[in-house]
């Protein structure tokens, strides 16, 4: 019985022909196109640093966990892995819980749970079940988590209702673009792949890899956005671009203008 740690010991293999460019590098276009993740996350902590001035745990403690998720998917494309796998999925599924931690409105709180610290103990209740049935069939797990995208993007949909600033909407909808060009093509990887090697370009799960890096950098601000509206009332948040309007590709931020005068 292969080791847990033996290359190929993994139960998913994408399509991606198996040690075509390297001899230790089992899928290599895999493997490098997760430097987004390496970008992604100081980028986060840099441009939104009125944000991290005012709510820094949050900010961190997401922010390093991204660049986890950046390291384990490259040890497991490396590898494939059966820990590789594992540990490339449990980063993504701790990310979203922690990010729900932090970040989830209190108005969308079940009515059983009063406080965060309540809801704290509900989400890392959370992670212990899901963590350990992640075990049961690790074929299913990125199929799970790429459920929770939808509840997401139905959250966003409410939040837009209430929200009336341009700006927001435009990102919200570049957002949503990206996110659709992303599990496109990790669809048509998992399910095209006899097609995508019929014609010798079988490499969408690396587009998937920038395709979802490029949607978390618009996610990530919208959510700080809307966490000043709840938990910093005495704050304004704006959503500010990088390196300037102008550009057609461009990385959000959010500014907190003065607190509001008081009367």
């Amino acid at each position: 019985m292969p080791s847990i740690f033996s290359y190929q010991s993994a139960e998913v293999d994408w399509c991606e022909g198996n040690f075509e460019h390297s001899t230790v590098i089992a899928e290599y276009y895999n493997t490098i196109s997760n430097v987004g993740f390496f970008v992604l996350s100081p980028a986060l902590l840099h441009l939104n640093r009125q944000y991290r001035q005012q709510r820094a745990l949050p900010l961190y403690f997401v922010s390093g966990l991204l660049f986890c998720i950046g390291i384990f998917s490259m040890y497991f494309h490396m590898t494939l892995s059966y820990v590789g796998q594992l540990l490339d999925e449990l980063s993504i599924l701790w990310t979203l819980i922690v990010a729900y931690s932090f970040w989830y409105p209190k108005i969308y709180f079940p009515r059983c749970i009063k406080t965060r610290k309540h809801f704290y103990w509900f989400t890392g209740g959370t992670t212990v079940i899901s963590t350990l049935m992640s075990f049961i069939k690790p074929a299913l797990n990125a199929y799970a988590l790429n459920c929770i995208a939808f509840h997401l993007l139905y959250l966003m949909c409410r939040e837009l209702k209430k929200c009336n600033d341009k700006r927001v909407h435009r990102m919200a909808a570049t957002m949503i673009v990206w996110w659709v060009l992303a599990i496109s093509s990790w669809i048509s990887d998992r399910w095209f792949c006899e097609l995508w090697q019929a014609i010798n370009f079988p490499y969408f799960h690396s587009f998937w890899h920038v395709l979802i890096a490029m949607s978390l950098f618009y996610c990530f601000p919208l959510v700080m956005y809307f966490d000043v509206n709840y938990e910093m009332p005495s704050f304004k948040p704006k959503l500010g671009y990088w390196p300037s309007d102008s550009w057609p590709i461009v990385v959000p931020y959010v500014v907190l203008e003065e607190p509001h005068k008081k009367c």
